[in-house]
């Protein structure tokens, strides 16, 4: 029994935080975990910077809600879960990734929550489980999956490394030279073949 694990932010949507910061004018918001490799680091510096601001979830979903799938993405995704089972693992929050499922079809996403304040201020996060991509395809493997992962970002090479096959998708030129070992797609109809090339 195969299942494919999919990073969602950068492989199937744009990242948020690159789209908010945009939106909301802080460039310093655009540090993603493709620049650092520590996540707990990463957010704890941007609710710093959210705090700094005065901004708290509401307005990041308002511009969640203007965010679209990559081109393709759905279309994608709808392929390949007609043939095997997908889940999308993702360190972001439910409060973030709700939207999104809605515009791609509903797919299982397995992500992390936020802890929100009365007056709308991201207070804290709770991570679902320490190291949540590795631990969640290895308990995946534990009830007898075989794992397929892809991703963009450094927290994705945890799930990739431990998978029976892993990819990068559309992921950073010292990422892709780092780790020669893995094939890189920037299509989805390459990404789709080379899945379907692992599936039994």
């Amino acid at each position: 029994m195969n299942i494919v694990c999919l990073d969602l932010e950068g492989v199937l949507v744009p990242e948020i935080w690159i789209a908010f910061s945009e939106e909301s004018g802080i460039p310093e918001l655009k540090r993603t975990t493709r620049d650092e490799p520590d996540y707990d680091k990463l957010m704890r510096w941007r609710l710093g910077i959210l705090k700094e601001h005065g901004l708290g979830l509401k307005e990041i979903q308002n511009t969640i809600a203007k965010i679209d799938p990559l081109p393709g993405a759905k279309e994608f995704l709808d392929k390949l879960r007609a043939i095997t089972q997908v889940v999308i693992i993702s360190d972001t929050f439910s409060q973030f990734a709700t939207p999104l499922m809605e515009k791609l079809g509903w797919p299982t996403i397995l992500c992390n929550s936020l802890e929100v304040a009365p007056d709308g201020e991201i207070v804290d996060f709770k991570m679902r489980i320490e190291n949540s991509k590795l631990s969640t395809v290895k308990a995946l493997q534990s009830i007898g999956y075989e794992t397929i992962a892809a991703g963009d970002s450094f927290n994705d090479l945890g799930m990739i490394q431990a998978s029976k096959a892993g990819f990068l998708f559309r992921s950073t030129e010292q990422i892709i030279a780092d780790y020669p070992q893995y094939k890189a797609f920037e299509t989805y109809e390459d990404f789709y073949n080379g899945i379907l090339a692992e599936l039994d």
